[in-house]
């Protein structure tokens, strides 16, 4: 079995030059020939070079590349992470069925489900994602669709993508999971039994803040059905993000082993610091659910989560002192970003509803980068010392 590390650096060289790299094909169209129209006739537009919303040769290297390092048949690249979430959710939902799903989701997404799910008259239904019995009792023969997050964000909650797989496969139903907060070297969902796993890849999988896409993998037939709703949708993916994707991909298991152990160490100094309430963190052994880590994750990532004992004013002093750490949103690059759900990622909830979810005032998310951990346990210090 070829190893990911391999996956990631080989592969990307061009048959026809002899180039080593991919190389970027920024055009729009492609010149037609006979097997080109065939494959248009016979429904398979996207196997030839005909319009680069169809598909692209630099494209479909990338896609073919997040196939392998997830398992899956195809992959479809998008130009967003959530027109890669829109896609898996209209490919497999119509009027009158049911998601069922947890509230503990991505901003983005949990708008898309309140705000455009049910307006086309689908019922979500939300259980808890640490529970796979509540996810089951929540099943009903209406339901044509579960999705949850490896990860929650921002409290880092564990799903058991084995038992909740099982449950899906009981019912006749296909499991969506985003894998966005651990990338394809912490885990792959889909051997854990998920049909289809999506990221959004802008976050660890470019690495360095510079994109925006997503990209979802699984069978070849449910990537045709999603190629079909990109292609309808116009969510395609521009190429030269496909060819930043390239670039990046060569490093990402190198990137994500220092995500982890920086993320790891962070987690620990965090945990025996007197301003801090609560730490959020999967490789910790105080994480509830570390055990289950253990089992479903290869590395624990590089998000962390915490609670600084005091208010939300307080949370945004300690932002704002730190000198290495950046306050922006997002994640998953090679710099350290720092954030507060209540007015970013959760600022659409009243602050009832995010205590009732577990983000409490103060509430803190570290996007843990690749610096010198000491240079970032310093920063930490000095701004939690300051408060």
């Amino acid at each position: 079995m070829t190893g990911k590390g391999t996956i990631c650096v080989a592969g990307d060289a061009d048959r026809q030059t002899g180039a080593v790299n991919q190389p970027l094909h920024l055009s729009s169209t492609f010149r037609l020939t006979e097997s080109a129209y065939r494959a248009i006739a016979e429904g398979r537009g996207r196997e030839a070079s005909v319009y680069t919303r169809w598909g692209n040769p630099t494209v479909g290297a990338f896609e073919q590349k997040m196939a392998r390092l997830e398992g899956g048949e195809e992959a479809v690249a998008f130009s967003s992470g959530m027109a890669a979430i829109a896609a898996v959710m209209l490919s497999h939902l119509r009027p009158g069925d049911e998601l069922v799903t947890t509230r503990e989701l991505y901003g983005g997404t949990y708008s898309f489900l309140e705000k455009e799910l049910k307006r086309l008259d689908i019922r979500v239904r939300y259980a808890d994602c640490t529970s796979p019995r509540d996810i089951a009792s929540a099943i009903t023969p209406q339901t044509r669709l579960l999705f949850f997050e490896s990860l929650t964000n921002p409290l880092l909650r564990v799903v058991d993508i084995p038992a909740v797989a099982e449950a899906a496969r009981q019912h006749g139903v296909p499991l969506a999971v985003d894998a966005t907060f651990v990338s394809p070297v912490n885990q792959n969902p889909l051997s854990l039994g998920a049909d289809l796993v999506v990221h959004s890849a802008s976050k660890y999988l470019g690495g360095h803040s510079d994109l925006i896409a997503g990209v979802t993998a699984g069978t070849r037939d449910a990537c045709r059905e999603m190629w079909q709703r990109m292609t309808h949708h116009g969510g395609c993916m521009d190429p030269f993000q496909a060819w930043l994707l390239l670039r990046s991909l060569k490093t990402l298991h190198l990137r994500i082993q220092r995500h982890n152990q920086n993320a790891l160490a962070v987690a620990r100094f965090l945990e025996q610091h007197h301003r801090v309430a609560e730490v959020w963190y999967p490789g910790l052994e105080s994480h509830p659910q570390h055990h289950l880590a253990r089992h479903v994750l290869q590395g624990y990532g590089g998000m962390v989560t915490f609670r600084i004992d005091g208010t939300d004013r307080d949370g945004l002093a300690f932002m704002r002192r730190l000198q290495v750490a950046t306050e922006a949103t997002s994640l998953g690059g090679v710099e350290t970003l720092v954030s507060m759900p209540f007015n970013t990622s959760h600022s659409y909830l009243s602050p009832e509803e995010r205590e009732a979810i577990g983000i409490g005032p103060g509430t803190v998310r570290l996007s843990v980068g690749v610096e010198d951990v000491e240079d970032l346990l310093a920063d930490l210090r000095q701004a939690l010392d300051s408060l």
